[in-house]
């Protein structure tokens, strides 16, 4: 095993960072995101990924993903309006963590980065390591247009 690094490009989100922070560190406002549409529309684009059973409460969600197992995702620290930090647990055959790093642009623009570090076989890296490079960009594309309150 190994561990693997992708960053995200930076995006830029029409709200303030403590907005964007306040609803990006509660698993809830994602998990209402999630269940309207966007699970259907991740295994539309990806049809091995098939993603069932998510449940979420403020600090972690959980689901499963068939082929692959049970993911668990849990909030690990909460540096307020600058970095929400994210790891991985359950059967998956690759850990992770993950940085939501958010920084203001101006009083209403705050630009958000996500970085992750994957550890990984080798043989898990040659089979997903493009894909997690283009995931990390469309995630943090997803989560600069969500509904900010």
């Amino acid at each position: 095993m190994s561990l693997h690094k992708y960053v995200s490009d930076v995006k830029i989100i029409d709200q303030n960072e403590q907005v964007v922070f306040n609803y990006l560190s509660n698993f809830e406002n994602l998990a209402a995101y999630l269940n309207s549409g966007l699970i259907e529309k991740i295994t539309k684009q990806v049809p091995q990924v098939k993603i069932t059973d998510f449940q979420s409460d403020r600090d972690s969600c959980k689901f499963k993903i068939t082929g692959m197992g049970v993911a668990e995702i849990k909030i690990v620290n909460r540096d307020p309006f600058k970095t929400i930090k994210v790891e991985s647990s359950g059967s998956l055959p690759l850990s992770f963590t993950f940085w939501i790093q958010l920084l203001p642009d101006d009083a209403f623009k705050t630009k958000m980065r996500l970085t992750l570090h994957a550890e990984m076989s080798m043989m898990i890296k040659m089979m997903a390591g493009n894909k997690l490079e283009e995931g990390i960009n469309q995630l943090a594309d997803t989560l600069s247009k969500l509904p900010y309150k």
